[in-house]
Formats: C-alpha cells, structure tokens, sequence
C-alpha cells in the first residue's frame, strides 16, 4: 500500500508533519479529514522513502491539459462557482470530491477550467485558498482569507455559502445602480444636447434678432455665452487640469503611506460609509462565530479576522483588539475600548462572555447587523434614482428657463 508524507493544520492551527498508508492520495485525504486534520501538503513516498510529488504533478497533468497562467473571471462567474461549492460542501462532500462534480458538470462552461486547475493543486496537497490565490487573481485577498478561515475552522461550506450571500447582495445592488442610471443618463444626454443646441445654434440666431431690434441680451443668456466662450478657448487647459487631478488622485490613494487614509476616509462618506462599517461587523461577527465555535482559541480567530479584513485601517483596530486580549483582557471590554464598535452589539459580545456562549453570541450579533446591512442596502437602491432624477430635472428646467428668457426679451425687443 501507497506511503504517503503529509503537513496538515490541527482543529488550534498548530502545523503537524507525518505519514499515513493509504490506497491511493483521495483516501489519503478521507483519512487526514476523518483525523480533524486540514491537510496543506500530501507528497507520495516510494520505497526509497523519496517524495514523488513531481511525479503525482505530472500525473495529474497528463489527466487533461489544462490552462497556463491565472485565470480572469468576471463578478457573475466568482458567485456562481461559490454558490455551486458551497451546497455541494454542504451536502456532506470532501472538497475534492465536490471540486470534480462541479469539473464534470458542462453548464458551468468556463469554470470547468478553473475548476479542474483547483482540484488538481488540492489533490496534491495544496490548501484550497492558496489554490484559489495561485488560479485567478480575480477572487481576491478578502476571499481567499476567508476561504482560509474557513479550511482552519472547518466551517468552509459555512463561510462559502455567506460570502456567497453577500456577493449576490453586491451584484443585485450594482445591477440596481445601473438600472437606476438608465434613465437619468438618457436625461442627462438630453441636456447636454439641448445646451449645445442651445449655445451653437439659437443664441446666435437670437443675437442677431437683439442687434436688430436694439435689445439687450438677458443676463442668464449672456452668461451662458461668456462661458461657452471660455470653455471653446480653454477646452485643452480644462482637459489637462481634469487629467492632472485624476491621475494625482490616483496616486495619491495607491500610494502606500497614503491606504490607511483612504480606508478611514471611505468609512466616512455619507451612506455608503455607513454601509462598509456594517458590512465589516457582519463579516468580522461570522468569522469569529465560526472559529470559535469550531474550537479556536479567541487568539487565533481574531488573527484570521484580520488577515480576512482588507481595510488597513481596521486591520489596526483589529490589532489593537488582539493586543489587548492577548494580555489578558475580555472581547467586550477590549472592543469597547478601541472605541469603534456600536454599543449594541458590545452589549451583545458581553452577553455572550458572561454566560459562556461568546460563539452563538458573536452569531447572534452578525445576524442582528446582517439585517441592517439589508436595510441599509434598500435604502440606498430606494434614494439613488429618485436624487439624480430630481437633480436632472433642475438642470432641465435651468436650461429651459434660459431659452425662454432669451427668446422672452427676443419678443419684447420686436413688439417695441
């Protein structure tokens, strides 16, 4: 029977090494889950006792040819290959297992690919979010963290199927965005033809009507003329600020001194601040829910909650946070002491602490602002065309309020 050397993860995230015969790597991996333990390396020994993991590598890819380089997916493609692991993880499925159901599954199209790229790194003994990160750059360093916490805690299917949720929850609210723009776009194409129309072909007209009859041009008119004049001398000088602004903006928010301020400056823009704030707390809730709950020590699930975080700001308060309860102090007092987190659900994490149920606590409290993040989410979708259609139908009205005054004091010039 086949020898095979294995690196795995414990249920606390200690790191062991050993060896385990089985009759081939898929049992070899039923095995090491059977144990509690998250395996990160499973190399096949010969008899000499030399690793042949080249060997299973080669293997594996004389199985099919498969892609070289990442992958790129789009958003709809990264929801559906987490929708589709998820329920099958849930359903009682090794990930390898899983990984080559949904291979062999012909609706996924482009996924089978990628698919197949990540069994295969699996197979040999790769952790799944290394496996991800190595595929395709298009899941990201959130998703891969997670993806991390979750293999640690055993708890993936779990996490899956919630990062699933709110990626669908980001996709329906984008797609909204665009449908709401739809026609406040086709209203703001409109107003910008009438203006030109205006500028370029009326006002000429109606000034030489003025000039005729002795009139004055109204000073909305005229200073519609100033700056269409202005803007046809400058046009280039205008381009060249609005391209000066745009690319020292960029630079100055990739420049990584400058990602801490820009992480904290986003946390305060009116709405959608509010938004990331509750999304963190959703998301930094459930995973310490399910690490702890899983049997992490609160140490280490506060670690992977910051390595799952993206914001640098917040992985400082989350750093903070573990200062503190590693040298002794409780969660709750902790939180509150960083001076960020609601009263509501610090109130919530001591609950938990005091009776001895910080897990279903903490999952209590992610399902509390879970809902308000639905809320809050409603509410923007609700306020966005409503805003920018009133804010069309004031820049209308602007400009049909110009060419009546103009044509207006046409008229009156003529009568006179």
């Amino acid at each position: 029977m086949p020898t095979f050397a294995y690196t795995a993860l414990k249920g606390d995230g200690k790191r062991v090494t050993g060896e385990l015969d089985a009759g081939d790597r898929g049992a070899a991996m039923d095995l090491l889950d059977r144990g509690g333990l998250q395996p990160m390396k499973l190399d096949l020994k010969s008899e000499s006792g030399k690793a042949e993991s080249e060997v299973a590598k080669s293997k594996a890819k004389n199985d099919e040819p498969l892609s070289t380089g990442p992958i790129k997916l789009k958003k709809t493609d990264i929801v559906l290959f987490t929708e589709e692991l998820s329920e099958l993880l849930g359903a009682g499925l090794q990930l390898e297992p899983a990984l080559r159901v949904m291979e062999n599954r012909e609706e996924l199209g482009k996924l089978k690919s990628l698919t197949t790229r990540i069994r295969v790194e699996v197979r040999d003994g790769m952790s799944f979010s290394d496996a991800l990160r190595k595929t395709s750059p298009s899941f990201g360093d959130l998703y891969c963290s997670l993806a991390k916490a979750g293999e640690v805690s055993g708890a993936l299917s779990t996490i899956l199927k919630r990062q699933a949720s709110y990626l669908t929850a980001i996709q329906d609210l984008q797609g909204k965005v665009k449908m709401a723009l739809i026609y406040p776009s086709f209203l703001i194409a409109s107003g910008i033809a009438v203006v030109v129309l205006f500028i370029t072909f009326l006002i000429p007209q109606l000034m030489g009507l003025l000039d005729n009859t002795n009139s004055e041009m109204p000073w909305i008119g005229q200073l519609m003329i100033d700056v269409s004049n202005f803007i046809t001398s400058t046009w280039w000088i205008i381009l060249l600020l609005i391209i000066i602004v745009v690319v020292g903006s960029v630079s100055y928010i990739k420049n990584p001194k400058n990602h801490e301020w820009w992480d904290e400056t986003k946390l305060k823009i009116p709405l959608f601040g509010k938004v990331l704030k509750t999304r963190f707390f959703v998301q930094f809730l459930e995973t310490l829910a399910n690490l702890v709950g899983n049997g992490l020590p609160l140490l280490r699930a506060l670690e992977l909650g910051r390595e799952a975080t993206p914001n640098l700001f917040l992985k400082k308060i989350i750093s903070k946070i573990i200062g503190y309860v590693g040298d002794g102090a409780s969660l709750s007092r902790t939180m509150k002491r960083v001076g960020f987190f609601p009263p509501l659900l610090l109130d919530m994490v001591s609950v938990g602490e005091q009776t001895g149920q910080i897990g279903e606590s903490l999952e209590r409290a992610a399902a509390r602002y879970d809902k308000e993040l639905e809320k809050d989410i409603a509410r923007i979708s609700a306020l966005i065309q409503p805003v920018i259609v009133v804010t069309m139908a004031l820049l209308v009205g602007i400009m049909a309020y110009m060419m009546i005054s103009v044509i207006f004091e046409t008229i009156s010039g003529l009568n006179a």
